[in-house]
């Protein structure tokens, strides 16, 4: 059996993946009767995953039960959950179970060697991104491409904040509503797996009162964890780029990621990038300027 407790959050989950889903969607085979809400019924996700209606009601009710492995596996196959929503089911039952008043996590630290990682890839665009998105390190070429991150105050070093509420993000990203809605569903791991973050519940609160779309996302439940891709901007200064990007976690620190965006050799997007690092040469000063810069509130230098 699985040694973890419920909350009231995975039964939230459970919930919202449950009505996401039409029956013809989960296989559940032909229903009647009028349907009062979207999705599908408590008794169906019950059927396809082989348990009784009562267990699986006691399951969204957050009361005190404790599935087996092959339970939740099942619930997951019947919700049509992904590697990634499949992975928050568990992280929800095994930490906001948690006594609320154990600690947060313990600050992020930027260790010297990154930060001359992030200067050896100079020429291209990269950032240090530690939980709930946070901008822990960058280089020039990455606040010259999408904001000055160092410049803000600590508490508005984070990425997702600065795509979701800063007009500017809005028009730098041409898919800027599927990329800002995959920020929420990131957001939305990370406090997941770090229930007891006052940090994270903080910016979840601010998200949540100064935008409405943030919130239509955070009600929907939704996750998202995507550690490559394409990012289409409009930039400023050089027009139109078109960048891969791809996030490296660190072994040392789970929690962190380099987060390096690149050009296809040769292309109009690969020489946008060489223009705007050339203007911009004294404008963004380098990580290794920065030695007088104040870190973000939870990072401490090791």
């Amino acid at each position: 059996m699985v040694s973890m407790g419920q909350s009231a959050e995975f039964g939230k989950f459970l919930k919202a993946m449950r009505s996401r889903l039409t029956p013809e969607d989960a296989g559940a085979g032909p229903t009647t009767g009028a349907r009062r809400v979207p999705g599908l019924r408590r008794e169906e996700v019950a059927r396809l995953a082989g348990v009784s209606t009562d267990y699986y009601v006691r399951l969204e009710q957050g009361r005190n039960i404790h599935p087996s492995r092959n339970v939740l596996d099942a619930v997951s196959r019947a919700l049509r959950l992904d590697s990634s929503e499949h992975a928050h089911m568990m992280d929800l039952l095994e930490n906001c179970a948690a006594n609320p008043r154990t600690p947060g996590p313990a600050a992020q630290g930027v260790r010297p060697g990154l930060r001359q990682l992030l200067e050896a890839v100079g020429d291209v665009p990269a950032l240090l991104l530690g939980r709930r998105n946070d901008v822990l390190a960058g280089n020039r070429m990455a606040y010259l491409l999408f904001t000055d991150f160092p410049s803000l105050p600590a508490a508005e070093r984070n990425l997702t904040r600065w795509l979701i509420l800063d007009p500017a993000a809005r028009e730098l990203f041409r898919d800027w509503k599927t990329l800002a809605a995959e920020a929420a569903g990131a957001l939305r791991l990370d406090v997941g797996r770090h229930p007891n973050d006052p940090q994270a519940n903080q910016l979840v609160g601010e998200l949540a009162v100064n935008s409405e779309q943030f919130r239509q996302w955070w009600a929907g439940h939704r996750v998202a964890s995507r550690s490559a891709g394409i990012v289409r901007l409009h930039h400023p200064t050089v027009g139109d780029l078109e960048l891969n990007f791809e996030s490296l976690a660190l072994p040392d620190d789970p929690d962190q990621v380099l987060r390096v965006y690149s050009a296809k050799p040769g292309s109009p997007s690969s020489d946008a990038l060489a223009l705007l690092g050339s203007l911009g040469a004294g404008e963004a000063p380098s990580e290794r300027e920065r030695a007088a810069e104040v870190p973000p509130t939870d990072v401490a230098e090791p």
